[in-house]
């Protein structure tokens, strides 16, 4: 029986687990697409800006949306000269109280500062600078505080999963 800390962190990490692999396969489409306008533009002269644009676009869902992936996952950058060599417990405090400093700022921040550019980007449906370009600048830009919401509720899975460690561990401070 799973208690409501556990039922929470499936929860979330489950979120960042389907989006994450849902999103990977705009990787290919990515790939495909950069081979059609190559071989549209050097073939056959032919050259469609919204085309070009797609890849852009594409490659900002997959920047912004997958960065929960990556933390779920520990596929984020750390520097581990010493946190390798740490006991399960000291990780635990390390990655919790980190989380806790760091990333849930990090990800409010994020959010607070993108809310007005994004939103000044929808009431007046920004669009690409270019003739033929994809008309949907302001979808681009809604994905800074919706990447900065998924990174924080990743944040809050791994407080709680770090926290569960260390209360199952005995490892909290009496007192």
């Amino acid at each position: 029986m799973k208690t409501k800390t556990q039922q929470i962190i499936h929860l979330l990490d489950g979120l960042s687990e389907h989006t994450g692999r849902l999103l990977s396969w705009l990787t290919t489409l990515m790939m495909l697409i950069t081979c059609c306008v190559v071989l549209l533009r050097y073939l056959f002269s032919i050259n469609y800006i919204a085309m070009q644009e797609s890849v852009t676009y594409l490659h900002g869902m997959v920047f912004l949306l997958t960065v929960a992936y990556a933390l779920k996952n520990e596929a984020h950058v750390r520097v581990d000269i010493f946190y390798r060599n740490y006991s399960a417990s000291t990780q635990a405090w390390v990655n919790g109280v980190g989380s806790l400093i760091f990333l849930l700022p990090f990800s409010l921040f994020i959010v607070a500062i993108s809310w007005d550019f994004a939103a000044k980007s929808w009431s007046i449906l920004e669009g690409s600078p270019n003739a033929d370009g994809i008309p949907a600048y302001f979808l681009l830009k809604a994905l800074i505080p919706v990447s900065g919401s998924l990174l924080g509720l990743q944040g809050i899975a791994e407080v709680l999963r770090n926290l569960l460690h260390l209360c199952q561990n005995g490892d909290m401070p009496r007192g």
